[in-house]
């Protein structure tokens, strides 16, 4: 099957129908302003640049056209769509009239700002759909059923509740369903963000979506796929992607009324004059064809966009990806930003951070006994010990006949003498009597959110290892910015409370929510938004997907960030540095100044042309100076975001 080249006019005109468009419109008024400055050799090269303008009309303004048509008819409103190609039309007329074939010109290029503003809202809008790919490609296509005995490849969509499913270790779950057969640990961070794998055994629900650890797995699937948590997940960011920001809306309805004033009051001029002061028909058609062209939004419309772009620029080249204009907006309107805690305000990963000794005084003999048995453990606890004594520089012997319980823990044998690193439930009776009699310890390490990892050697406890997520050293210093800045900060995280209250004290942050699923942090982020209005959200996972795409703002880590939270996110910090969230809000919040400055300007400066044109003060091509010259000088107010 023959595929179409990315560079050929199909391909273009299919996936880019707007840039193509907007470029040829581009090219077609150049020749033809070329080709009428040589009108002079013959009146033949003059009607071939006429006809050169005609095309770029055509070309340039036919989409925003059939827009402009379509919501006239359908929904019985006007729009700047059809403002614009009824202020062009109105250059153009004029134009061929008074044969000031430069006002033909001046209408194209109204027609080459909007298309070119057509084309970049094309591309802002394609993200949904590859962000909805992504989050697909988390769940496999097929799963290993069994049936009668027999291992069978089988579609995800025509697994049956009832169904028993084998996972082999290292496998993904391919749908929800209940474990009956087999012990393992399950990564659920990509669904809950717990920073560490869940014990899981008979009687357990496990996700579709997450990943089976060094067990195999026999299920039982116990509703249908289609309901699974990660279906829903998808549902849940296809809904809130769809869904049309109040900030937009506004800014749809406002160039709708915009337009519908200027077309009443053209109609208006055009034919109340020649009653009301005795003008004359010629003068009153003039004034009002003036009117069109210096009424035409094109310096309030560049108001917006250039900064937009502006901005995007400058962030960018502070690792500050904006994924459209509207976001830049947005996000210097934030008043609260809700965090998700593994990976974004910390590390995502465990470290050592406390020895505790008991039985033996020395912490690094305790470390070098936990590491010899951990040395060829894969679990993230047992890295963590081995990452301690390499950042220590401590050497120490493998051990042998090592031998894992999953959930509990790891033994070995070390010079002779068994090694036990792990819960209390993995050691011997005396172990957990010398345990027992540490409750303190135990509650107090607990209460601060950390695990707790027992060193025992024969019958002698050698101690403890507490470890934590570690937070990014960063965090501090944004959240005291942003205490600063009088914006709020929440906490999201699928982890317990006690994790999740240690680091949000050690922050400074107030507002905790813990044991969440994706669909709860939806709707914590939809309170927020009821209570602060706009809300940012930042988060690196695939649960925090749903809460991205929900929040006015939402916020990834480049680096860290899973594919689908990085697509669904507007804003993302390629270099994985939270530091750069309090730039991009001032960079908003200056953006937004500039806008309404522009704004201010623009509207002031139509003003000034419509009020010069009714007293009769310019002509055409005053009036088309100042439209043009408005345009340009609120287009470099923008530019002045590229600093």
């Amino acid at each position: 099957m023959l595929r179409t080249s990315p560079l050929s006019l199909a391909y273009l005109l299919k996936h880019h129908r707007e840039t193509v468009a907007a470029a040829g419109c581009a090219v077609l008024l150049l020749c033809g302003w070329l080709v009428l400055q040589f009108t002079a050799t013959g009146a033949s090269l003059q009607v071939v640049g006429l006809v050169l303008l005609l095309l770029a009309y055509l070309v340039g303004g036919y989409g925003s056209a059939i827009e402009g048509l379509t919501t006239l008819w359908a929904e019985r409103e006007l729009d700047v769509d059809l403002l614009m190609i009824v202020a062009a039309l109105g250059a153009a007329g004029l134009g061929w009239w008074q044969q000031e074939y430069g006002l033909i010109v001046d209408g194209a290029v109204l027609i080459l700002i909007f298309a070119i503003s057509g084309a970049l809202e094309g591309y802002a809008m394609a993200r949904t759909e590859r962000s909805i790919r992504s989050l697909m490609s988390l769940t496999p296509d097929l799963a290993r059923a069994i049936v009668s005995g027999i291992e069978r490849e089988t579609p995800i969509d025509r697994l049956q509740v009832g169904d028993i499913l084998l996972v082999k270790p290292g496998e993904l779950i391919p749908t929800d369903a209940i474990v009956i057969e087999g012990i393992s640990s399950i990564d659920r961070s990509a669904i809950t963000g717990e920073s560490i794998p869940v014990a899981t055994t008979i009687g357990d629900e496990v996700f579709g979506g997450t990943i089976n650890g060094n067990g195999a797995l026999k299920l039982q699937v116990h509703q249908p796929p289609a309901s699974s948590l990660i279906q829903r997940i998808i549902t849940l960011v296809q809904q809130a992607q769809t869904a049309t920001p109040a900030s937009q809306a506004f800014i749809e309805k406002f160039e709708r009324g915009y337009a519908k004033v200027i077309v009443i009051a053209g109609l208006l001029l055009a034919t109340l004059p020649p009653f009301l002061w005795h003008w004359t028909w010629e003068t009153t058609i003039y004034r009002a064809l003036i009117f069109l062209v210096v009424a035409s939004p094109c310096a309030l419309m560049a108001a917006i966009m250039p900064t937009l772009l502006s901005g995007i620029a400058n962030g960018a080249r502070q690792g500050i990806l904006f994924k459209g204009g509207n976001t830049l907006e947005a996000i210097g309107q934030v008043q609260a930003v809700a965090f998700d805690k593994t990976g974004t305000l910390t590390m995502g990963k465990l470290a050592v951070v406390e020895i505790i000794p008991i039985e033996r005084t020395a912490t690094e003999e305790i470390l070098q006994l936990a590491a010899a048995v951990e040395s060829g453990s894969e679990h993230p606890i047992g890295r963590a010990i081995v990452t301690a004594t390499q950042i220590q520089n401590l050497a120490f012997d493998p051990a042998t006949e090592m031998m894992a319980s999953p959930g509990l823990g790891i033994t070995g044998t070390l010079w002779g003498q068994s090694i036990a690193v792990g819960k209390t439930q993995l050691m011997s009776e005396v172990i957990r009597a010398k345990i027992a009699d540490r409750h303190a310890l135990i509650d107090a390490l607990a209460a601060t959110g950390k695990t707790i990892v027992w060193v025992a050697c024969g019958e002698e406890l050698c101690g403890a290892i507490a470890l934590a997520d570690t937070v990014r050293p960063e965090a501090l210093a944004l959240i005291q910015q942003l205490q600063q800045m009088g914006i709020a900060q929440v906490m999201l995280t699928g982890d317990r409370i006690e994790s999740a209250q240690a680091i949000a004290q050690e922050l400074g942050i107030t507002e905790v929510y813990a044991d969440l699923l994706p669909e709860d942090k939806v709707n914590i982020v939809k309170r927020l938004q009821a209570e602060y209005r706009a809300v940012a959200m930042v988060g690196d996972g695939i649960n925090d997907a749903p809460a991205l795409a929900t929040a006015n703002v939402g916020i990834a880590m480049g680096g860290v960030g899973s594919d689908v939270a990085l697509d669904t996110a507007d804003i993302v910090l390629m270099t994985d540095s939270l530091d750069k969230l309090a730039r991009a809000i001032e960079l908003g919040r200056r953006t937004q100044r500039i806008i309404k400055q522009n704004i201010a300007f623009a509207l002031s400066f139509i003003l000034l042309l419509l009020i010069g044109n009714f007293m009769g003060g310019i002509n055409m091509p005053l009036g088309v100076f100042g439209h043009e010259g408005s345009t340009v000088l609120v287009t470099l107010s923008g530019l002045r975001l590229l600093r």
